[in-house]
């Protein structure tokens, strides 16, 4: 192998290694929910950055108290009766510090929308979603797995 051989494949691996890294420093990226009280896994959700801001979709619902295909019959406004697949349950949170926050997450179960804090945890494989009125000591957590 030549030398300029060997270059080229340590710098791909070191470019390859560095993205890896990247990846897992943000909650960008594709993540499955688990319920916080059933610990079983609810959906597929991407969370996607815009202009400094990120915001969640629903890719796949996995488990439904109301079967294939859930609606959200709580929601309010343009998001009732929709499907639930499809919807933006996340939106307005951007970086502060080693936390994301200042956005709102939708329980589509239920039609209400919280504050949202979010918080890496597990070198980026695990994401903290607290939800929260009023105060962040206050709320309920749930801990989604980021998917490869």
């Amino acid at each position: 192998m030549t030398l300029l051989s060997r270059f080229t494949l340590a710098t791909g691996l070191l470019l390859i290694a560095g993205s890896a890294f990247a990846a897992t420093d943000t909650p960008v990226g594709t993540w499955k929910t688990i319920d916080d009280k059933t610990h079983q896994p609810k959906s597929i959700v991407e969370i996607t950055e815009n202009n400094g801001e990120l915001q969640a979709k629903v890719v796949k619902v996995l488990n439904s108290d109301e079967g294939p295909n859930p609606i959200c019959k709580e929601c309010d406004g343009e998001r009732k009766n929709q499907p639930i697949e499809g919807m933006t349950i996340m939106w307005g949170v951007s970086k502060d510090d080693d936390v994301w926050d200042g956005g709102k997450i939708l329980d589509p179960k239920n039609g209400k929308e919280y504050k949202v804090k979010l918080t890496l945890m597990d070198g980026g494989q695990k994401l903290d979603v607290h939800g929260y009125i009023g105060f962040a000591l206050l709320g309920r957590s749930q801990v989604w797995e980021r998917q490869e």
